[in-house]
This record gives structure tokens, sequence and C-alpha cells, in this order.
């Protein structure tokens, strides 16, 4: 036996190979196999180069992640492993193998490819580590601090707490750990779901891994070999969710031309020679467009250049600097233009991480991982981990530098000194209380090292619902993925409390609402009448002169616009905004009953009452319009623990949400569960593309299977 490839009932691939980098091969082949269209297109992601067959739409991204350097980072992170770690990075390259052996194979099978004309192309030792930023370089939601920014500028410092919520843009996820005191086995019990946006084919493959050294089943990153967040090895477990942490930086730079090229002023008042260089981005059906990539000191230059910011942002707020050098340019210091560098940890250490994916699938207990974690950088996470000996593990892992506290808020001036990196925190450690731990992206165990966190309504009401039972089994756990109970609504629901209402339509309004149970449930006509007063309300406020100079976003890279737009701010900060003790002389209460009545006039004249699933519908993203599925009404919303996201005041339409479910079981690995919101293969048509759907939606968790006489075996390779 070299290599071998089983297939569940729901067409999960499961692998056995004789040896670790033969696995890594098969595993890379399996995925071009079932998955060829989207890496290719996280290949060309990464590389800046999607608009060549994906057309103009994709010109943004491409702009972004050629100035940011994504591509030139992976190459370095991968040089640099080299270097460091050759048995890793002999593994990587192995499993590039396989996807290359794959591609051809996978492509012929995904229409795709012949509706876009792409060839695939060859991947490289370090695409793994380009796809792994393309990823997450927005993860850590760097471009709030440009949303800070504005607000500072516009209404004060002390308006940044009023929209301190979780941004539109970031990731988070649910995730507790039950210890064995709390269980029916008296083994430890981790169950949870990562919160990201719901692309087709899903960002999480169902895997399982077997050779002589190691048989670990989990959720793989299509395109990265192993298994970094969510694994089970039998005798040890581990899952991660977002730490919310603040580990990237943006620099407001002065640059300028010299007949040599480009200058950046530093915090010692000497100016240097920037990198720089101009790149071609290739468009389908378009003529080619020139990028420009400038790289200061502090970092790649994302936004503007040595003519300055794009139109309508020249004016970004810059301060008097005190105490700085003559600077040798016509003019004054404070007319200089300004750009804006972007500072994260891979791009200054070359390093990923990617160190601890071996030692993860090797792990034996909470030490192991624990040891292998330690050598995690990017993204950021909180770890939970169990072991079959009674160990337990809540920390935090990765990379976050030492540096000013102004650095976490907002843009700061390259040319003032205090804004250096001084090395790195050293990562949080946290513990259980009554036997569990809950993470849920709020403010906890990773605290010092963020800005703004989730709101703890999750987590409180996951820990809520786990002490409702002394004991719970693994079985348990889907019933807590689905709690649809909405803390959030809280604040509205008071102002609502203390109001009259004008007409008898708007006094049912009303009163549905106050006799609502708070469950975001698809089948609920009081949800669906929250969330539409919740909506109008949200577009009373975001249109009120007191927000209007925040109602335009800057003319910033269009990536970076979902953090800049006024309405999701105020939606996803609602309750701070009805809560605050002053809201610029905003009557909130008369805007509410104003909302009440907009809702029930439009009731009134409406056909029929809908249910909140009728307008909350799964919207998931792909690359390339496809199919026309009648996607299914959702249950759940942003802040309940069934987290399908939408958008308060825009739209209904949950983007976002649990990209998988698992529940990993410490005393029986087979009892373990799992879902993903589609199915296990990329390709349409297949019968495994959309067959775990149903399961998703009802609350349904697929079983764990490991035992190879139970598979079918689909090939050698």
């Amino acid at each position: 036996m070299t290599g071998e490839i089983f297939r569940d009932a729901w067409g999960i691939p499961h692998l056995r190979a004789d040896g670790v980098r033969e696995l890594a091969r098969v595993q890379g082949r399996v995925t071009a196999l079932d998955r060829a269209w989207q890496l290719e297109v996280e290949r060309h992601r990464s590389q800046g180069t999607s608009a060549s067959f994906l057309g103009a739409d994709a010109l943004p991204w491409d702009r972004f992640v050629r100035r940011a350097r994504l591509d030139d980072t992976a190459r370095r992170c991968f040089a640099e492993l080299e270097r460091r770690d050759p048995e890793t990075a002999g593994w990587i390259r192995a499993y590039v193998d396989g996807v290359n052996e794959g591609l051809g194979e996978g492509a012929q099978r995904t229409p795709e490819f012949a509706r876009t004309g792409l060839t695939p192309g060859p991947w490289e030792p370090w695409t793994p580590f380009g796809v792994w930023l393309g990823i997450h370089i927005l993860f850590a939601g760097f471009p709030a601090k440009l949303w800070r920014e504005q607000v500072v500028r516009h209404l004060g410092a002390d308006a940044v707490g009023l929209f301190a919520a979780d941004g539109p843009g970031t990731s988070g996820s649910n995730g507790w750990l039950v210890s064995g005191e709390r269980t029916v086995t008296g083994q430890a019990v981790i169950a949870g779901d990562p919160h990201r946006f719901i692309e087709e084919p899903g960002v999480y493959q169902q895997i399982h891994l077997s050779c002589p050294e190691f048989d670990v089943v989990g959720l793989a990153v299509p395109g990265i070999p192993g298994i970094a967040h969510f694994g089970h090895t039998g005798t040890v477990a581990w899952a991660i969710t977002n730490a919310m942490a603040d580990y990237q930086d943006l620099y407001r730079e002065r640059l300028r031309r010299t007949g040599a090229g480009v200058e950046a002023l530093g915090p010692d008042g000497v100016w240097r020679r920037a990198v720089r260089h101009t790149e071609v981005v290739e468009i389908a059906g378009e003529e080619p467009v020139e990028v420009e990539v400038i790289e200061t000191e502090r970092g790649p230059v994302i936004i503007g250049g040595p003519e300055g910011l794009p139109d309508g942002v020249a004016d970004l707020h810059v301060p008097h600097v005190p105490n700085v050098p003559h600077v040798p340019q016509e003019g004054s210091f404070e007319e200089l233009p300004l750009a804006v560098a972007l500072r994260y940890p891979p791009r200054v250490t070359a390093d990923l991480g990617f160190s601890a994916l071996l030692p993860l699938l090797r792990a034996r207990s909470v030490a192991d991982v624990d040891r292998a974690v330690e050598l995690w950088a990017e993204p950021v996470n909180v770890v939970q981990a169990a072991d079959t000996e009674g160990g337990l593990l809540h920390r935090v892992a990765g990379k976050v530098p030492v540096r000013s506290a102004a650095n976490g808020i907002r843009p700061v001036p390259a040319w003032e000194p205090g804004h250096d990196w001084r090395g790195w925190h050293e990562t949080p450690r946290g513990g259980l209380t009554d036997g569990v731990a809950a993470m849920a992206n709020q403010r906890g165990v990773a605290a010092p090292l963020g800005v703004e966190f989730a709101p703890p309504h999750r987590a409180d009401r996951i820990t809520a619902l786990l002490a409702e039972k002394a004991h719970w089994s693994a079985a348990d756990m889907p019933a807590i993925h689905m709690d649809t109970h909405l803390a959030s609504a809280a604040p509205l629901l008071d102002l609502l409390r203390s109001l009259d209402t004008r007409t008898p339509e708007a006094a049912r309004v009303r009163r549905t609402l106050l006799d609502w149970d708070r469950r975001m449930d698809a089948d609920s006509e009081a949800a669906a009448v929250y969330s539409a007063v919740r909506g109008a309300v949200v577009r009373r406020l975001a249109a009120h002169p007191a927000f209007a100079a925040l109602s335009a976003p800057p003319a910033y890279p269009e990536v970076l616009l979902p953090w800049l737009a006024l309405l999701p701010r105020i939606g996803f900060a609602l309750e701070h905004l009805l809560r605050a003790e002053e809201l610029y002389g905003i009557d909130r209460a008369g805007t509410v009953r104003a909302a009440v009545e907009e809702v029930a006039a439009e009731r009134s004249a409406g056909p029929r009452h809908g249910t909140w699933g009728d307008t909350h519908r799964l919207a998931p993203w792909r690359a390339l319009a496809g199919t026309a599925y009648d996607e299914p009404g959702l249950s759940g919303d942003h802040d309940c623990v069934l987290s399908t996201s939408a958008v308060p005041g825009l739209t209904d339409l949950s983007a976002r949400g649990p990209s998988a479910r698992y529940v990993w079981d410490l005393a029986d690995r087979e009892a373990s569960l799992w879902v993903v919101p589609l199915g296990a293969s990329g390709i349409p048509g297949s019968p495994h593309h959309r067959d775990q759907l149903p399961l998703w939606l009802g609350g349904e968790l697929a079983p764990v299977v490991t035992d190879f006489t139970e598979l079918e075996k689909e090939s050698d390779v």
C-alpha cells in the first residue's frame, strides 16, 4: 500500500497511506479531485490574478493583494520554513505534489473551468501559504481602524465606544469545552461552530487522515495540508475560535518621488528609500491595468501613494507633530501627501505558524497540543483541547506585537517615534468555571490582546444553557448549536415598552413584540416583525443629521468599504446606541415609535404577514454565478448562538453563519459528530455537493466514522 482513498455515506474522504509524506500527497490529490475549482480560485486570489478569468469585479481584490504583497509574503514564509523546519516544508511539498497530480482530473469534472476557459495552473510549494494569507488577511479587521479614524474625526474620541461591536467583515465562532465531571461518560466533550462566510464549495473540508504515526479526523481548509483548526486524534481533540486580537497596524506615511524612486519619512525625520515596482493585472474581456507596489520600512502601502490618498480622503486627520527635523521638500510638513501602509506579522517574521501542523496531527495529549500551538502565528485564536487522561486546555495562540495603545485604535503617523513593534505578547491562558469554558469571541481570555470584541450574548447564552443540566452527552450538543434566543433585542424592546402608539395597527405591532419570546425562529412571525422594526430604526438613525458626516465612506479601496459603511455599523452596534446616556440629541424613543408606525403601515397594506424565514434566507458566496438554487429560510441571527448573520437595515439575507458544526467526544471518537452547510464535494451535480444541507438546516450532524472496514474504497493512489 502507498495510498488509498475511501469514502463514507456522505462522500467524505478517508485517506490511508504508508507514511506522513505519502499521506500528505494523497490529501492534496483528493482535495484537487473534490475541490479543483475552489483551489484554483484561491490560488489566483492569493496571487492577485483572479480578474484574469472572473472579470473586472475581481479587480479590487487583485489590486489589494498585489499592494499588500501577499504572494511575496507567502514565498518568504515558505523559504524561512524550509530553512528552519525542513521536515514540515517537505511535507507541504508532498501535499502540493498531490494537488498538481489531481488538478487536471478534478478540472475535467468541474463545469466552471469550461465556462470560464480556465486551465489549472501549477501549484508551487508556497501556494498553501498564499491561500492561507488570502483567507485570513482581513480576518483581524484592520480596516476598523479606518472607521475609528472617521468616527474620531467627525464625532470625537468618545464616540468610538458607541460603535464597538463585532464588525461586519470579521469572522467569529462558538466553542465550548465540557470537562468530564460534567458529562455522562466522565470524559470531556468539545463542541462548536466556526462562523465564516458560507461559500460554495465550503471553507471547511471534513477529512480523515491515517498513517502509522497518527489517525486523525477533522475539518481541513482546502489548499492547506493537515488539520489546523478542529481535530480529534482519538486520545486528544482540539478546536479554536477567533480571539479577536489586534495584531495588524496601519501607518500614515509621508511619501515623495525622487529621481531614483520613492522615499518615505521615518520616525527619526530621515527620508529612506521605499521598495517600489509596477505590476500588471490582467482582466478578462478588458485592457490590463497597472498597479504600483510600494513598501516602506513599516510595510506595504495599501492606500494612496506619493501623490496622496484617493479623492475624498485627502483630509485624513493628521495632528501637528512637534520636534520633527527639517523636511527638505517644498511646502510645509503638514501639506505633504499621505498614504497608508499595512504592517502584519507574517510580513515581518516570514512565519505563518505552519510548524504547528504536523505536531497537531501527532498529538496524543493536551500537552502535545499546547506545545504545537505555541508555534502558531496567524491568525490569533483561542484554543480549547481535552484528552482521555483528563487534561484540559484553554488558551490563546498566535503572534500579537507589543506596541503603543494608539496603534490599536487608528492609523498612526509613521514619522512619529513610539509606534514601532517591540517584541510579542505572551499569550494568555484561561480556565474552566464549574467544569465549563465557553468561547464566542467575547471579551474573555484574549481581552488583553484586543480592542473590540463580540457582544457577550452568545457566550453568556451557551454558559447558561450548559448550566441547565448537571451532565451532558455528545448527542445533547446540537440543541445548543441551534439556540435562537436573541438577548440583544432587549434595548429596543425596553424602549418600546414605555411608548404609546398612535394607530391600532401600531398597537398590534407593539403588542406582538412585547409578547414575543425573543427567539429568531424561521417560522416566527414575531421575529419577522422585530427584524422589520429593527431595520427601520437602523435606517432612521443612519439618516439622522448627527451621522451625516459618516454616511458617505471615503474613497478607500473597495475591499475595505464594508468596514466603513454606516448602516451596518449602526445595525451591529444598535444596542450600544439605544442604551447610551445621550446620543447627540437624537430622540431614540421617537425613532422607535416612528419605526413601529412605519412597519405597521406596511403590514396593513401588504397581502400577508410573513415569517422570519421568508426573508432570512441562505445566500452563499460563489466565485462564479452558477445554478440558481431556491435557498432555504434560516433560523437565528447575528447575536444568537445560531449565528446566521443578516445586516440589519440593509438585508435579511444571510451570507455568514456556521461554516461547520462539530462535536468531539473524548470517551468514544465514533460518537463524535460533524456537518457542513452544503456537502463534501465542490462539483455541482455531484450527489455529495449539497446533501448535508438538510442536516445543517435541521440541527442534525452526521456520525464520524473511522473504521475503514465500514467505508467504501474508491481507489489506490
